[in-house]
C-alpha cells in the first residue's frame, strides 16, 4: 500500500511539473486531480490493491488536503466522457495510509482518447459540492 501511496504522489508531481495548475482551491481544502495509465502501477501493488492494469485502462486519482497539510476523508462521485459525449460512471474507492487519504477510480480509454473528468467532491456534509472539471489525452502504452 506504501508503494502505492508513493507512486500516486509521483504522478501528482510530475502533473504539477506539467501543468501548474493540477489542484483546485475550495474553501480551506485543496483538491489534487490527475488521470494516468494503470501499467504505471506495479504488478504486484495493482493484484494487493485490486486494480486492473492494462493498456486502455486508466486511473483517476482525487485527494483532498486542508490547506494545514492532512488529508480530508470526502464524498467523491463523477463520469469521464470522450469526445463522442459517451461517457463512464467513475466508482471511487478510498485508500488511507496514516494521515494519508486519497481515492482511486478506474477508467477505459482508446488510444490518445481526448477525455473531459466531471467530479463532484463533497469534503465536508452538509456542504455544497465542488465541482470539479478537467480533460486529459490518454495514450496507449
Amino acid at each position: 500500500m506504501k508503494y502505492l501511496i508513493i507512486l500516486c504522489s509521483l504522478v501528482l508531481s510530475l502533473n504539477a511539473q506539467a501543468d501548474q495548475h493540477n489542484y483546485k482551491n475550495h474553501g480551506d481544502h485543496k483538491i489534487f486531480f490527475s488521470a494516468f495509465n494503470s501499467t504505471f502501477i506495479d504488478p504486484d501493488i495493482a493484484v494487493a490493491n485490486q486494480i486492473i492494469r492494462g493498456k486502455d485502462k486508466g486511473l483517476v486519482n482525487i485527494a483532498v488536503v486542508k490547506k494545514a497539510g492532512s488529508g480530508q476523508p470526502a464524498l467523491i462521485t463523477g463520469n469521464v466522457y470522450n469526445i463522442f459525449q459517451m461517457s463512464q460512471k467513475l466508482e471511487f474507492f478510498e485508500v488511507r495510509e496514516q494521515d494519508t487519504v486519497y481515492y482511486l477510480a478506474p477508467f477505459e480509454f482508446e488510444n490518445e482518447d481526448f477525455l473531459t473528468f466531471k467530479i463532484s467532491v463533497q469534503s465536508n456534509s452538509g456542504e455544497p459540492a465542488y465541482q470539479l472539471k478537467f480533460q486529459k489525452k490518454m495514450y496507449h502504452d
